[in-house]
């Protein structure tokens, strides 16, 4: 134990001892990045100047002012991917800083700077084992691509627009005195042979430098990029998400983890992780399913693995029993709501606790309204029906379908679970939702609920009471109601501003989703409320998590619905 202990306390020494130093590179080479700008527009001393220009013409020395100048504007976007551990970056910084500490000789012999170039390249070179986060590979290939055609297209653009354009300019200008001029401009500040005399070749001159870092930008952004999920998981890596899901998974999520828009990372302890990747936010969904005495060692497994993909890790609606994991294996949290969940053995009809309840069912019962239970596979006309339901829904809350911890209405999907109808009078279905188990608990869940547009006051009451009765028949002991998003956050005084930040927003995100009528048509319902929580490493990442929550529960396909409202 004592061996484990200082085992434990040396691991977090190495930790640390690596973040500093990172966080040290990056801060470092924004200052080399500040230096290289002002040495650049400083004059050079005359002494040094003189004997410079023994052995090196004008035009060297104003190429390398530039070339100080784009170099510490290269180390300035450089800082923030080695904050990053972005291998790429370690790499192209070394390679900035010695091409730097070149400029800074040659542009008036300052030794100083060149000396602290190389010492700085030097020191990030001895730290290589530290920036161990991918780039995407095939997007460096593109980007390596875009940089050499980026060149060579700026090259022949302003070659032949000096050449074909030369009456907006003072000077006559040949093919190869117009590949020269086009040199000139990305290797000394000035160019006297560059004059024009309309406002078209002013507006020439502006676009060959446009053009240049548009290109050149785009090009640094892929050599840096995140890995991306272009494949979805293989079937093999399904089958095994299964059976750890069927064997541990004990949450309203569970079952949500196996659909087709998750990717999966395993531990070696079988533990199982199901995320989307949106932007450099890897979201893991609930909380890590697989054996107990595994779930710390694979939440460190999980977050080594988003590391070395330069992927922000996140879980999303985690319990409150695994806080301490998180806490432990440096992540920070907030509540995002509560999940309503009924107590099926208090739940009841009876007495006035029941009476609204009671006078519902009697009221729809005496109209020929039902409620049925059906047992999968449903039929080919069950299907098409629930479907007609659900698209009518969808029209009538100008929405489309929700993922990532919901499902949607996938034929597979709908047909191999249960189902709950509500059929009015005439035997048509007016509402439904689909029935999910959660395998190792003992409780039940809904997925989708969806009713169609003209329906009779109290459907949805009937459904649910329904399904109570049903479930508490088969033997379940609880029933969850899901999540109810932002309630219960924001309260209390010792609450984290974020949540009180989220409670003042809650009124504002009602527009795009009715979190207040939803809580309260659960809170009918007399459940108890356990919060949920949204896991992450960094307080400065939060705008990413919140941009990639977005992104997954809509698909991708937020601002358009919400244009189509």
């Amino acid at each position: 134990m004592h061996n484990d202990s200082s085992l434990n306390k040396l691991n977090l020494f190495h930790f640390w001892r690596g973040k500093v130093s990172v966080h040290l590179t990056a801060l470092l080479t924004v200052a080399m990045g500040v230096v290289n700008v002002i040495s650049a527009t400083m004059p050079a001393a005359r002494e040094r100047l003189r004997l410079l220009e023994q052995f090196s013409p004008l035009e060297v020395t104003r190429g390398s002012r530039l070339a100080t100048v784009l170099a510490g504007f290269a180390l300035l976007l450089l800082s923030t991917n080695l904050w990053r551990r972005k291998q790429a970056a370690w790499l192209l910084t070394i390679a900035v800083l010695v091409a730097s500490a070149f400029s800074h000789l040659l542009k008036g012999l300052d030794y100083e700077e060149a000396s602290i170039a190389v010492l700085l390249a030097l020191f990030i070179f001895s730290l290589r084992p530290h920036f161990h986060a991918r780039s995407d590979v095939p997007s460096v290939r593109q980007g390596i691509r875009v940089l050499l055609a980026a060149a060579l297209f700026t090259l022949a653009y302003g070659t032949l627009g000096f050449y074909l354009l030369d009456r907006h300019f003072k000077t006559h200008f040949e093919l190869i005195p117009a590949l020269t001029q086009t040199l000139a401009m990305f290797t000394e500040f000035a160019t006297p042979g560059l004059q024009p005399v309309t406002r078209f070749g002013r507006y020439f001159v502006d676009s060959i430098y446009i053009i240049a870092g548009a290109t050149l930008s785009y090009g640094f952004y892929m050599l840096v990029r995140p890995v991306l999920i272009r494949q979805p998981a293989t079937a093999e890596e399904r089958k095994r998400a299964r059976e750890i899901v069927e064997a541990h998974g004990q949450t309203s999520l569970a079952r949500m983890t196996l659909f087709d828009d998750k990717s999966y990372f395993f531990s070696a302890g079988e533990t199982m992780f199901a995320y989307v990747v949106k932007g450099r936010v890897a979201l893991a969904l609930g909380d890590p399913i697989g054996p107990g005495e595994d779930a710390k060692a694979s939440i460190l497994e999980f977050k080594k693995f988003c590391a070395v993909n330069d992927w922000d890790p996140c879980f999303y609606q985690t319990h409150p029993d695994d806080l301490p994991l998180y806490k432990e294996t440096g992540f920070k949290f907030f509540s995002i709501g509560e999940e309503a969940i009924v107590d099926l053995s208090a739940f009841t009809l009876e007495g006035k606790a029941g009476k609204e309840f009671r006078n519902v069912t009697n009221r729809l019962g005496k109209l020929g309204h039902r409620v049925e239970v059906i047992e999968p596979p449903l039929s080919r006309e069950l299907l098409d029906e629930l479907k007609a339901v659900s698209d009518e829904w969808l029209s009538m809350t100008h929405g489309s379908e929700m993922r990532f911890s919901l499902g949607w209405f996938d034929d597979e999907y709908v047909r191999n679970g249960r189902v709950a109808v509500v059929r009015a009078a005439e035997g048509r279905v007016s509402a439904f939702a689909n029935i999910v188990t959660e395998y190792q608990r003992n409780e039940v869940s809904l997925d989708l609920m969806r009713r169609a547009h003209r329906i009779e006051n109290g459907t949805m009451d009937l459904l649910f009471v329904s399904l109570f009765d049903w479930a508490k028949q088969k033997g379940f002991d609880t029933f969850s109601l899901g999540l109810s998003g932002l309630s219960g956050i924001g309260e209390k005084s010792d609450d984290p501003a974020v949540e009180k930040i989220l409670r003042l927003l809650s009124d504002h995100l009602s527009r795009f989703y009715n979190f207040k009528g939803l809580h309260a048509f659960k809170e009918k319902f007399h459940p108890r409320w356990e919060p949920r929580y949204l896991a992450y490493s960094e307080s400065a990442n939060l705008p990413a998590v919140t941009a990639a929550l977005v992104r997954a529960h809509s698909g991708d396909n937020f601002l358009w619905g919400y244009l189509k409202k």
